[in-house]
């Protein structure tokens, strides 16, 4: 049964859906909960607490996510290409978590003040409100985190840098999916293109030897390559 923050977070996200955050009323959100006004203050302190609340919610509920995609069977590329997917799935459905992975936030959304990078992890409790909350980097950093754990875990690699890079390169190609289309025919998913990346590092990172033996651009007969 879900408990009575759980419940005014959700009556306050479906609030969020149709207006502006300013015209978001805390007895409205309440009233909509089920639940009386004094409680919501019980468990928020008030709009601004409610607003971190909202947001901070929408950052752990997306780190779960990578989490849960990191536990995909199968290899490297193919948890990451599910943990790129769940990035842009996120992003595309749920305006917070667009706003704390990009950093455009607008007038219709309950923006804390401020958002800070170096915060501890994981996040402050749902009470705590104002600083805490992470910037776009904080937040790539943390899901980066994940990923290097998870899958150091399972076969630990002998360039533990290069998996990192790998696993940030995978993140950043989803967010470029996510807020810019994909062309045509591609089926707008950015599982294939990370797949594509991560066969082409070494086998420290992979499980996969790279393709070294790939055919190197042809040159036409009689053309120097430009200086």
């Amino acid at each position: 049964m879900p408990t009575a923050r759980e419940v005014l977070l959700d009556a306050a996200l479906s609030a969020l859906a149709t207006l502006p955050w300013t015209s978001v009323r805390m007895v409205d959100v309440a009233s909509a909960a089920g639940v009386s006004r004094q409680t919501l203050h019980n468990e928020f302190g008030g709009k601004d607490g409610l607003a971190s609340a909202l947001v901070r919610d929408a950052a752990d509920g997306y780190l779960a996510g990578v989490e849960r995609a990191l536990g995909t069977a199968g290899g490297t590329a193919d948890r990451l290409a599910a943990t790129a997917a769940w990035t842009v799935r996120a992003v595309r459905t749920n305006v917070l978590v667009k706003a704390l992975l990009t950093g455009c936030w607008n007038e219709r959304l309950p923006r804390p003040d401020p958002l800070v990078a170096g915060c501890p992890d994981p996040l402050p409790g749902p009470r705590s409100a104002g600083p805490g909350l992470p910037t776009p980097a904080e937040l790539l950093r943390r899901a980066g985190e994940r990923a290097v754990a998870a899958l150091d875990a399972e076969r630990p690699p002998r360039d533990p840098e290069a998996l990192a890079v790998t696993c940030e390169i995978a993140l950043r190609l989803a967010l470029s999916y996510a807020l810019v289309p994909a062309p045509s025919g591609t089926g707008g998913e950015p599982a294939p293109l990370v797949r594509h990346v991560v066969a082409r590092v070494p086998d420290a990172v992979s499980g996969t030897s790279p393709t070294a033996g790939a055919r190197s651009p042809r040159r036409s007969p009689g053309r120097s390559t430009p200086a």
